[in-house]
């Protein structure tokens, strides 16, 4: 965390912890696959509906940050153990939001398309307001970040790799779950890995010159 927060920060953070569950919900509506750091937990929800999406992507980033201890070992920052708390609200909010959607009904193909473009764009802008503030890192990102501090490798190659191998495991396990099937992880996956950063990369643009 680089230099002291203010109320402001924290409310910023939280507010762009909100929006971003509010993005995942609204792609997940579409039900065309959602983004890649979120597709395991989705795979998870419809083998096992028993448990949300939100209470599932609680224990995926859970997972990552785990991972990011056993990478890390010394060199692990304690405080970062606040993204356990982080996880629980993010799971909350995406929940909440996946609540909204459900008073909406898309059947046709075009506006399920259509809740993977906004929620792709909502989702990134989420993501822009929490790493402006730069409060804490996501387990997603804090999980690559290890990874590329640990064998010093770059960052955004690692997080290639990263997603590319989250959405490799989502249709693995979609593979052994539904009987060969592929469920979950669909168009609007390679729709959200491949905008998502570059709708980041705008938001982020449009706040520092703002």
């Amino acid at each position: 965390m680089a230099g002291k927060k203010t109320f402001k920060d924290y409310f910023l953070f939280l507010f762009g912890l909100f929006v971003s569950g509010l993005g995942v919900a609204i792609t997940k509506k579409g039900e065309l696959g959602v983004s890649p750091v979120s597709s395991v937990a989705n795979i998870l929800s419809i083998s096992f509906p028993s448990l949300t999406l939100g209470n599932w992507l609680i224990v995926w980033n859970c997972v990552l940050i785990l991972g990011q201890i056993l990478i890390l070992g010394k060199r692990f920052q304690w405080f970062q153990l606040l993204q356990i708390p982080l996880s629980f609200l993010f799971g909350y909010f995406t929940d909440f939001g996946s609540w909204l959607m459900s008073f909406f009904d898309f059947s046709a193909y075009a506006f399920r398309l259509g809740c993977v473009l906004i929620g792709t764009i909502v989702l990134a802008l989420g993501i822009s307001i929490t790493v402006s503030v730069n409060v804490i890192m996501n387990s997603g990102e804090a999980f690559v970040k290890a990874i590329s501090d640990r064998f010093r490798k770059n960052f955004g190659t690692v997080k290639i790799i990263f997603d590319v191998s989250c959405v490799t495991l989502s249709v693995i396990m979609s593979l052994f779950f539904f009987g060969g099937k592929i469920v979950g992880t669909r168009e609007g996956t390679v729709i959200a890995a491949l905008l998502t950063g570059v709708c980041v990369k705008f938001f982020m643009k449009t706040r520092h010159s703002a």
